[in-house]
């Protein structure tokens, strides 16, 4: 680069020592020394290759008679995005739109979602393989099935249910295991 003559594979050995040192538990000062580089530039290296922080979860349920409680307990467990509503709510946000509306709300809602890990989706059997159906293959789709399909008028969710479920889905992400911490109703 300009008059500079520079080896990759120099570069890849010190991005290796750092990264090999910092798995070991040194910390990012003790790298940046045994490397002769900056420790910013380790926290910078660090920021690059960063995937993931934690799971970053969504919530949506309805119909749902304890939205307020379920919504604290998704404040709690560190929930990005929440959407519970009742059966009431559920119908006047459809009744207030038009139907190219309600297409355009719903196809935003699809698309904001696939920036996160995992979507607990509360509801009827229907809508849980729906949810499945449109962002599964990007992320995580736990359901929590409140009946069969139609569910007319509200249903409550055990708060406790949904805490277990998110924090099932946090530790499994941090575990790598791989196992469903859905818990399903009839």
């Amino acid at each position: 680069m300009g008059d500079k003559l520079l080896s990759r594979a120099k570069i890849d050995q010190a991005i290796d020592r750092i990264l090999n040192a910092r798995a070991q538990g040194l910390s990012q000062q003790e790298a940046a020394q045994a490397a002769g580089v900056d420790r910013t530039f380790v926290s910078r290296l660090e920021s690059l290759g960063e995937i993931r922080r934690g799971q970053r979860l969504a919530v949506i349920g309805f119909p749902l008679g304890n939205t307020a409680q379920l919504q604290r307990v998704c404040r709690e467990e560190g929930v990005e995005f929440t959407l519970l509503m009742t059966d009431e709510e559920r119908w006047r946000w459809v009744q207030e739109k038009s139907s190219m509306e309600v297409l355009n709300e719903i196809l935003r809602l699809i698309a904001y979602l696939h920036q996160f890990d995992a979507l607990v989706m509360i509801g009827s059997d229907l809508r849980l393989r729906l949810a499945d159906a449109l962002v599964g293959r990007d992320m995580e789709v736990v359901g929590i099935n409140l009946g069969a399909s139609p569910i007319h008028g509200d249903r409550t969710l055990d708060p406790e249910e949904l805490r277990q479920v998110l924090r099932a889905l946090k530790g499994s992400a941090r575990s790598g295991r791989s196992e469903d911490p859905a818990q399903r109703r009839p």
